[in-house]
């Protein structure tokens, strides 16, 4: 006799068997013929199947409404038909003023192809075999300049979220044939085409491999951003740094792929993403290399310096007024215990609470309409800072100690690495907490030893301070002259490694005998 816990359990089987088929219908989508396919896409009101009749002849013309421009139709495929008769497909590909017309009779190939802005002709309703055209309507913004990594000098052109549109852009300022693109579809429902751009004889064959398969063994069902990628390619998920580089700027990723790294374009993302990456690089911005050598390389190291400050200040802060308050001059002593008189928590909690007060002023800049986040952003760091100062809730010295570091943070010219930045020094305000300096010492160490093992694609993170490339530090902490500069970087390990012979650079030039 069958119990009910029985019954029970035999439903769930079922009801977890019917889960996986529905799951498994919608990854594989198993259509087996053309009458299945027309027969799923006819329940959406976007697709168009009709019988277009001309000159004693007909054909079937089937196309989803939002993917084709209109005008392509009329004008490319319905004026010449109506103009000639035909009887075969041979014929009425010679007709269509269109290149690349492809007749065939698979299945999964014209599915793919309707979804992405295809036209399907048949010469009868029930033929297996037609025709099918390109007709897709290209809606897409306009090339814009730069929001996100904006430069006073230099190009003025950003990418955009079309990836045939971000490829011209890089071809126009590399037009060599050695620029290689390989394309690869990601993602089982979005079917998301990602490109991956590098210079043939310069580029590392290990690198290429390396990116071609991580991205080949992505799985996932939807691919809507280059961020995506990013994470998924990722040699350590879990390392709050960053090890990709992603930029909106056409001129920089025809600068990295000439120095032999690779460019990873996703459609539909207007940031692109560069590999290999070292820690160096997220502190350099482009326009470093629009300006005279030495002013370039002061500005990195103000960026250095101003990241360094914003870390460590407010947790050397902590530690300085909880244990060493020995170290602090005497005048300066005065002041502190003059600001803190009234104060009634402890400085751990006075920082806490300026920090997060901070980062609630970000994120609601961030995600309120620009003119109101900016308002929201200047008035609120005001008032709050002022009134948390009269109340005497916070010290106006740590005041003007957070303000500082949160304005330094920004320094950095990938926002990624200030996302970094805003985090780790939380761990830093632990640590000094416990043990003062030498917390935040240990801190340091702990991060250290993290970046010594971290790597991108395979390549060490730290490079070129560790392991030590003397030739690399030419273009790392400092920007020294172009002429300086005849080789590529040593750690791609790229198959052409001189960019330019010095020795032609030196010799006397114009009438100098």
């Amino acid at each position: 006799m069958v119990t009910d816990i029985e019954i029970v359990a035999v439903n769930n089987v079922i009801k977890q068997i019917k889960k996986k088929t529905k799951t498994l219908s919608i990854e594989k989508q198993p259509l087996n013929s053309l009458s299945d396919l027309f027969n799923t896409l006819s329940s959406s009101e976007d697709f168009s199947r009709f019988q277009f009749d001309s000159q004693g002849t007909s054909c079937w013309i089937s196309y989803l409404k939002t993917m084709v421009n209109p005008d392509f139709i009329h004008q490319s495929v319905l004026s010449p038909l109506s103009q000639h008769s035909f009887t075969l497909l041979q014929e009425m590909k010679g007709i269509l003023p269109i290149e690349n017309i492809i007749i065939t009779s698979n299945v999964q190939e014209i599915q793919d192809s309707l979804m992405t802005g295809y036209i399907f002709i048949q010469l009868y309703e029930q033929d297996s075999e037609g025709i099918l055209l390109s007709g897709v309507a290209n809606e897409t913004r306009q090339v814009s300049p730069p929001e996100v990594e904006f430069s006073v000098v230099g190009p003025k052109e950003s990418f955009v979220e079309t990836l045939d549109t971000n490829i011209n852009l890089i071809r126009k300022r590399l037009p060599i044939p050695q620029l290689t693109v390989k394309e690869i579809k990601v993602g089982k429902l979005s079917k998301t085409r990602v490109s991956i751009l590098y210079i043939d004889g310069i580029a590392d064959q290990e690198n290429i491999n390396t990116a071609i398969q991580r991205i080949q063994d992505i799985e996932y069902d939807q691919i809507p951003d280059s961020s995506f990628i990013t994470q998924m390619m990722a040699d350590n998920n879990n390392s709050p740094f960053p090890q990709v580089v992603d930029t909106e700027r056409p001129d920089r990723i025809a600068s990295i792929l000439a120095e032999g790294k690779l460019a990873i374009l996703v459609d539909g993302s207007p940031m692109v993403l560069t590999m290999p990456v070292t820690l160096v690089e997220f502190f350099s911005a482009f326009e470093d290399y629009f300006l005279p050598w030495h002013i370039a390389s002061i500005f990195r190291l103000i960026r250095l310096g101003a990241v360094t400050f914003s870390v460590t200040i407010t947790p050397l802060y902590v530690a300085v007024l909880t244990y060493h308050y020995q170290m602090i001059p005497t005048d300066l002593l005065a002041t502190l215990i003059s600001s803190r008189t009234d104060i009634p928590f402890p400085p751990i909690i006075e920082v806490v609470i300026l920090e997060l007060s901070i980062e609630l002023l970000r994120e609601a800049g961030a995600r309120l309409p620009t003119k109101i986040g900016q308002t929201i952003g200047i008035v609120g760091g005001i008032v709050i800072g002022t009134a948390s100062v009269e109340a005497g809730l916070t010290s106006n010295v740590l005041l003007i100690l957070v303000a500082l570091a949160a304005l330094a943070s920004f320094t950095t010219p990938i926002y990624q690495m200030g996302n970094t930045i805003r985090l780790i020094r939380f761990p830093f305000l632990f640590f000094a907490q416990l043990w003062g300096i030498i917390g935040v010492s240990t801190c340091f160490l702990f991060f250290l030893a993290h970046l010594l093992q971290l790597t991108s694609l395979g390549r060490p993170y730290l490079t070129p301070v560790y392991p030590l490339r003397l030739m690399d530090l030419k273009d790392a902490l400092f920007r020294l002259p172009f002429n300086w500069q005849g080789k590529r970087p040593v750690q791609l390990r790229t198959e052409d490694p001189e960019r330019f012979y010095s020795e032609k650079v030196t010799e006397k030039k114009d009438n100098e005998k």
